[in-house]
């Protein structure tokens, strides 16, 4: 999985009902103000954005895409601690003094993001408290969902994690149909590909998905939260 962002031209811009939620709460004006600093990227599922230890060059905000957040362990065991779509942002860290990323940012569905230079960020956010409530918001509810996510996988079954895991994307996306592979999964959830294997067929074997080559489809969204465990409803709202 490596980087691959290239910039939109203007004639092929997402369209106007896509937006980034998160910055949609901000004042107008300063809304249109951090929109000038931005400049609309693309992004490939696979893509990394920033990897763990290295330095944060970047801020995305997502509008169509989505952008999870694994904690990596000895360079190769993962775990998924949070995820970004239309309703958050990446890299937020950066103005809070940690200029490190503490996870690693990988693009689960392509689509398209609004892009911040790092040093124009830390420099808005020192200048508009209207930033600086947000950001200090959202960091605390991307905390929570840390947490959250980290007990849920010590103490809760793959079934219930792997249901949790799918309602978020759900969520995120706003589609009961999206592409989620095996693989990408395992890293997620920390686990062999084998489990997740075992118990994407137990969810559909209750006729609560369908999945296929990697494509799931959610088929009874309320039947897929009475299996979930009680996680989902304290990380389904990120800000």
């Amino acid at each position: 999985m490596t980087l691959n962002l290239h910039t939109v031209p203007s004639s092929e811009s997402p369209p106007p009902r896509i937006g980034n939620r998160l910055l949609a709460t901000l004042p107008e004006d300063d809304l249109e103000h951090l929109e000038g600093l931005c400049e609309l990227v693309d992004l490939e599922a696979g893509d990394i954005l920033f990897e763990a230890g290295q330095p944060i060059d970047y801020i995305f905000f997502p509008l169509d895409t989505l952008v999870s957040l694994l904690a990596v362990a000895e360079g190769r065991m993962t775990l998924e601690v949070g995820s970004a779509g239309r309703e958050g942002m990446v890299g937020a860290s950066v103005a809070l003094g940690q200029r490190f990323a503490q996870v690693r940012a990988v693009v689960q569905r392509s689509g398209h993001a609004l892009r911040m230079e790092a040093e124009d960020f830390i420099a808005e956010f020192a200048e508009l408290e209207s930033l600086q409530r947000l950001l200090h918001r959202y960091t605390d509810s991307l905390l929570a969902q840390a947490i959250q996510i980290a007990v849920c996988s010590r103490f809760h079954v793959l079934e219930a994690r792997l249901a949790r895991s799918l309602l978020v994307t759900r969520d995120r996306l706003q589609s009961d149909r999206f592409h989620m592979t095996h693989e990408f999964l395992a890293h997620a959830l920390g686990v062999r590909r084998v489990g997740v294997t075992k118990a994407a067929s137990a969810l559909q074997g209750q006729g609560l998905i369908s999945y296929s080559r990697g494509n799931i489809e959610i088929l009874d969204p309320a039947g897929l939260e009475a299996v979930s465990c009680h996680c989902y409803q304290q990380v389904r709202t990120p800000s």
